[in-house]
């Protein structure tokens, strides 16, 4: 019982359960989308629908990066006590693991209409294929930011009738990648000594010195980019209030990350507070939908 307790235990890090800031900030865009696509009003079993695939996909995404990065993770500080690179989990057991999460999502696709089902399809080989990027691509944040931006495409593909992809839907899938890319960054600068030891590469390498000010343009990317598409929606009041609190806590990180002295937590935290920015913001989309 104790040996299958841990196991499960273990499983549970795999799929980062245990740290719910990353499943949730995946969850933000499909929320957005679907709020945004149907006028403030998504079918409930719709948004059912999206969170057990965000949920899936998440999954089997963070264990496919565990197993690339199995023999990196043990070097790392902050990912050493993972579960298959402490090897408290063998590479059968991870794959069995991913399998069982792939198919779970890949359940739900009957449920979608013909669009969503090729975009859910066309993500795969990019969620698949990011860890691979951090050895040869020297900003692979700007691959996870793309596997993020089909958090937008799908559901936004599912919640219209019939099923397309309007200006208003690519505005958001823009700010998406920005933010995805602000707050990845972000995260990145924890492991940047690491990265560089190891020869893995991250944008927070690519940008050196000027990681902030990268951080701090794609956030004013995404800040613009949700402007524009409040006015493409004719949003009310309600949004814009959520946007420029958004702005005034975006700025604020910028201004920290000024402190070359941060320690990795804080780090982390900054990462954190954008789940709390976003949702604020899809609270701010369902009034500015409503009234």
């Amino acid at each position: 019982m104790g040996n299958l307790q841990q196991t499960g235990q273990a499983i549970v890090r795999l799929l980062r359960w245990d740290k719910p800031a990353g499943r949730l900030i995946l969850l933000i865009p499909a929320l957005w989308a679907l709020v945004l696509a149907s006028d403030g009003r998504p079918h409930p079993l719709l948004v059912l629908l999206v969170v057990v695939g965000t949920i899936t996909t998440s999954a089997a995404g963070c264990v496919v990066n565990d197993l690339w990065d199995r023999n990196i993770d043990p070097k790392v500080e902050r990912t050493k006590q993972r579960p298959l690179a402490a090897r408290s989990l063998s590479v059968k057991v991870g794959v069995g693991v991913m399998l069982v999460a792939a198919l779970c999502a890949a359940g739900l696709l009957p449920f979608l209409n013909g669009l969503s089902m090729l975009l859910s399809v066309a993500a795969v080989p990019v969620i698949a294929l990011y860890p691979a990027a951090k050895r040869v691509f020297p900003v692979p944040q700007l691959v996870l930011a793309i596997a993020w931006g089909f958090a937008v495409l799908i559901p936004w593909s599912a919640a219209i009738d019939p099923p397309s992809l309007d200006l208003p839907a690519w505005l958001l899938w823009g700010a998406v990648v920005l933010w995805t890319l602000g707050f990845d960054t972000v995260y990145a600068l924890a492991d940047r000594e690491d990265d560089r030891r190891l020869g893995i590469h991250s944008s927070a390498l690519f940008f050196g010195d000027l990681a902030p000010q990268a951080i701090g343009a794609f956030y004013a990317g995404t800040a613009l980019l949700l402007a524009y598409t409040a006015l493409a929606l004719e949003l009310n009041i309600g949004f814009w209030l959520t946007l420029f609190g958004a702005i005034g806590l975006w700025v604020q990180q910028y201004l920290r990350l000024s402190d070359r002295q941060l320690s990795r937590a804080a780090y982390g935290k900054m990462f954190a507070e954008n789940v709390t920015i976003g949702f604020v913001l899809l609270a701010g989309m369902l009034v500015g939908c409503w009234f």
